[in-house]
């Protein structure tokens, strides 16, 4: 038996799978701490449980990747210090983030974290590994969609120039 067969969590990660595995644990960390934010700015209830549910996979992607770096003998990045809730009344309103631009941050972060996951499992030989960021791919996949028929229905979607046709 060769150092790649048998048991995937045996095998040795290699450079790529141990950068992607602590990358991807120190975002999550910051995610959790931005979305904990994000809804101490958030008026929209759509919206909150959106967040909540962003704040929930970020919160589970530490744990398991976290875990991961642990026991492959790698010390993760610390967690970030728990944020107060505030209620979006007590903001003042120049400091406040719109719900808009929350929906317009989490949708651009959610397709961000399909590119990295993409990356993540493209370049893991551990299946372990790669199936992690599978996994993560499908939930943000799925959150995406939900992000955008939000935005859509609120009218809070910008979208780019539309190239329309007309004939002549």
């Amino acid at each position: 038996m060769g150092i790649l067969n048998g048991n995937p969590k045996d095998e040795p990660m290699h450079y790529g799978e141990i950068f992607a595995v602590w990358t991807a644990s120190t975002v999550a960390k910051g995610s959790v701490s931005c979305y904990q934010a994000y809804l101490n700015h958030a008026g929209d209830e759509d919206l909150k449980k959106i967040l909540h549910a962003l704040l929930d996979q970020a919160m589970l992607e530490v744990k398991e990747l976290d875990e991961v770096l642990v026991d492959n003998g790698i010390t993760p990045a610390p967690v970030l210090p728990e944020r107060p809730e505030v209620k979006p009344e007590d903001i003042p309103a120049g400091a406040r983030f719109t719900d808009p631009e929350i929906a317009a941050k989490i949708a651009m972060e959610t397709a961000a974290s399909l590119v990295a996951c993409s990356q993540a499992m493209g370049q893991s030989i551990r299946e372990d590994i790669g199936a992690l960021f599978a996994k993560y791919h499908l939930t943000m996949a799925g959150l995406g969609v939900k992000i955008l028929k939000m935005t859509k229905e609120k009218g809070w979607l910008i979208p780019p120039p539309l190239h329309v046709k007309h004939s002549e």
